[in-house]
């Protein structure tokens, strides 16, 4: 019997390709490391009461569902006064985290707020908002610079603020300069 050598090749090359395959049945990674929602060019307004409270704009967020989190890129974000009329305070960063229960917000890379109301800016690398408390403070070891329009400009480390009692302190080094108004 004589084999014709395309009928022999044939199914040769087909064994071949398919034992040369392999095949991606995904990294075996659990699907919790997804998240649930991705958004591109992202606005967001929060409202309490009819009015709103905070409105903050993204390049791009990850949102978690059942670790209710988000994680946001080139984060920007106005607060409104109580009556949504007009603003208290804008800032950005880098990169944010949101933690939708409890409304705690870490800040990273270039961070800015500027509080319109006290006439102060904030200029760092990292902030943590934690909302129950009211309270606002940069890491232990993190440069944290405060400004005032009048020229006035603290630097320091171990940066914390309280917004109930207002309350602003340094517990490490401080350095800068303090502008007394005359009024």
């Amino acid at each position: 019997m004589i084999i014709e050598r395309r009928q022999f090749f044939f199914p040769l090359f087909f064994i071949l390709v398919f034992l040369g395959c392999s095949f991606d049945y995904g990294s075996g990674t659990d699907e919790r490391n997804r998240p649930d929602i991705i958004m591109e060019n992202l606005e967001y307004v929060r409202v309490r009461g009819g009015d709103p409270q905070v409105r903050f704009r993204a390049e791009y967020a990850e949102r978690w569902e059942d670790m209710q989190v988000m994680e946001i890129n080139e984060f920007t974000f106005e607060q409104f006064e109580n009556d949504g009329a007009g603003t208290n305070a804008v800032g950005g960063a880098g990169r944010a985290r949101i933690e939708l229960g409890t409304g705690d917000v870490m800040l990273r890379n270039n961070v800015t707020i500027d509080i319109e109301s006290e006439d102060i800016i904030i200029s760092t690398g990292e902030l943590t908002w934690r909302d129950r408390e009211r309270t606002l403070s940069g890491s232990p070891a993190g440069e944290v610079i405060v400004e005032r329009r009048d020229g006035t400009v603290f630097t320091g480390t171990g940066f914390s603020a309280n917004a109930r009692n207002r309350l602003w302190e340094f517990s490490g080094e401080v350095r800068g300069t303090y502008v007394e108004s005359d009024d």
